[in-house]
């Protein structure tokens, strides 16, 4: 019942063989993977000021020093992608590129930290979307978990 549910949402599978035919654009491709990132720079920012503001407001003088500080991380990782994708034509993910120049076991580590941040990255998007919705419909409420919980399904079962 499930896989039919799936088959009638999503459509059917690509076959292995056609798999290396279906390319994302440029723009696609953008949208898709720089997800991650920009879920982060949205709610890194907020989270940051709630903190200082916590702190009382001559700490809200820190958030121009945290606010480089980010951007600074994001050109690193820029920089970082682009050396990845010169070296890596072909495709070069943490656990490969890590593997091929620290070793096994940093590679592991890399692809631990990818699946972390993975879930992560769904958890924190879903839970705030889940927070917007809610704040519009506030009798939404005490429902939040189980709310988070079908779309975090919801997006397992598109994906």
């Amino acid at each position: 019942m499930f896989t039919s549910l799936k088959r009638k949402l999503v459509g059917t599978p690509i076959a292995s063989a056609e798999a290396h035919n279906e390319r994302l654009t440029k723009v696609r491709a953008l949208a898709v993977f720089s997800s991650d990132a920009l879920s982060s720079v949205a709610y890194a920012t907020e989270e940051v000021l709630l903190v200082l503001m916590l702190a009382g407001s001559m700490a809200l003088g820190y958030s121009i020093p945290i606010s480089l500080a980010i951007i600074g991380l994001l050109l690193i990782v820029v920089i970082s992608y682009r050396q990845t994708i010169y070296t890596y034509p072909n495709g070069g993910g943490a656990f490969i590129v890590a593997k091929e120049n620290l070793g096994e076991a940093a590679g592991l580590v890399a692809a631990a930290a990818l699946l972390t941040d993975y879930v992560l990255t769904v958890s924190v998007s879903a839970s705030a979307g889940i927070e917007a919705f809610t704040s519009a419909f506030p009798q939404l409420l005490p429902h939040k978990v189980l709310l988070c919980m079908g779309a975090i399904a919801l997006l397992g079962v598109i994906r």
